[in-house]
């Protein structure tokens, strides 16, 4: 995956009759490594926008302001309302018509940095790049690009339209621009002086590195560097803010995406519809077919005892009728206590301990046999169950000298 830097260039150095301003980009990999620099017109990078994962576009630091704000002690979410008021005092215009980015707290101080930016002109430019595919899109401060030593200050001069653009850091999270007249050793003296007394790096084309170097001779405390995208990548990269978030320009990448996605997502909705109306179809048939077995079995208990009312499970109802019916005649079923202990007192016959057992429990129409402690082994478990078998009973063992017998070779 890829992220493509823009530089757009400052307002101030748009050119007339319609003529789109001239955008340095670069596209990188996830490694860092530049994979292609160049410069264009940001309508026609729509190749390289729609192929990023992420656009992250630098705008001119004439364009947007860094101001030191005093923050009262409010949560994210009202702190972030109270923003238009905070910074009302230090704003040409209505607040209302700025897109605000606040920077997040350093040390103990109440004072927080807050990036303004003009909101009609950096929305045109959001929407320009999501129009072309851009997956998601962020807005930084280029003079944040711009790296940075402790205790001194950083600058760029690049030639432009109006002349030439100027680009200061004086801090992690402070910066300003200017557009000035075309001169090398005035654009010095003027660095010079916004800079104070702190060590000057001063960032150039590689092709006006040579002009520079000799105007610096006649201006102390300047070094001159070649300008290049590693490092600015490498510095906008630790900016922990976002202009464009304050637009919504994410979630216009994100609308975008969702509608690659939605006819995906309709059909899945669908085939899940069509399974759950599946699912209900094949549940209400086989309700249809058990209440028609239950009301046949009803009609056939109701054939046989016509003067006896159901009232529940006719199969059970019909079983304890014939259970009841055969113990009035003198046979009992074959889960009886007495049926049950002389099958048991016969197939116990085969063992050569005949007072082994110590005690017999009847619960839930099976039998507990308990044996004395070392009594029986496997050998007269499995002599027994085969005894049982031919009566159509079983025995399992359940713990240590301990049977479980039911009827019915269970």
């Amino acid at each position: 995956m890829t992220t493509l830097y823009i530089r757009y260039p400052a307002r101030a150095a748009a050119a007339d009759n319609g003529v789109p301003a001239s955008c340095q980009f670069a596209l990188v990999g996830d490694g860092g490594n530049v994979m292609q620099q160049g410069a264009g017109a940001l309508g026609n990078l729509g190749e390289l926008v729609s192929g990023a994962r992420r656009v992250v576009l630098l705008l001119a630091a004439a364009d947007v302001s860094l101001l030191k704000v005093k923050m009262p002690p409010l949560s994210g979410a009202r702190l972030k309302a109270a923003l238009p008021n905070l910074v009302e005092e230090q704003v040409l215009g209505d607040p209302a018509d700025c897109v605000l980015a606040l920077a997040p707290a350093s040390g103990d101080s109440d004072e927080r940095v807050v990036a303004v930016a003009n909101r009609a002109w950096l929305e045109v430019l959001v929407k320009a790049l999501v129009a072309q595919g851009a997956h998601g899109v962020s807005a930084l401060p280029v003079q944040l690009s711009l790296p940075l030593a402790p205790g001194s200050v950083s600058a760029a001069l690049g030639v432009d339209e109006a002349g030439l653009e100027l680009t200061l850091r004086s801090a992690p999270n402070e910066g300003l621009g200017l557009t000035l007249p075309n001169a090398a050793e005035p654009a010095l003296h003027t660095l010079r002086a916004l800079a104070g007394e702190a060590p000057l790096t001063l960032y150039v084309a590689p092709a006006q590195r040579a002009e520079y170097a000799a105007a610096a001779a006649n201006v102390p405390g300047i070094t001159i560097e070649e300008d290049n995208w590693v490092h600015r990548i490498a510095a906008a990269k630790a900016v922990t803010f976002d202009l464009a978030a304050g637009l919504g320009a994410v979630s216009g990448a994100t609308a975008r995406a969702w509608a690659r996605w939605k006819w995906p997502y309709r059909i899945a909705i669908a085939a899940v519809l069509v399974n759950i109306v599946g699912m209900n179809w094949e549940w209400m048939r086989l309700k249809r077919e058990a209440d028609a077995v239950k009301q046949n079995m009803v009609q056939v208990f109701r054939a046989a005892y016509p003067n006896q009312p159901v009232t529940g499970d006719p199969v059970a109802q019909m079983r304890r009728n014939i259970a009841l019916a055969r113990a009035s005649n003198g046979a009992g079923t074959a889960d009886e206590f007495t049926n049950m202990s002389a099958v048991l007192g016969e197939a116990l016959a085969v063992l050569p301990n005949r007072e082994a057992v110590a005690g017999i429990e009847y619960k839930e129409r099976s039998m507990t046999v308990r044996f004395k402690p070392n009594s029986v082994d496997a050998n007269a478990l499995a002599q027994v169950q085969a005894a049982l078998a031919q009566r159509k009973m079983s025995a399992t063992e359940s713990g240590p000298g301990v049977w479980l017998v039911k009827a019915g070779g269970k």
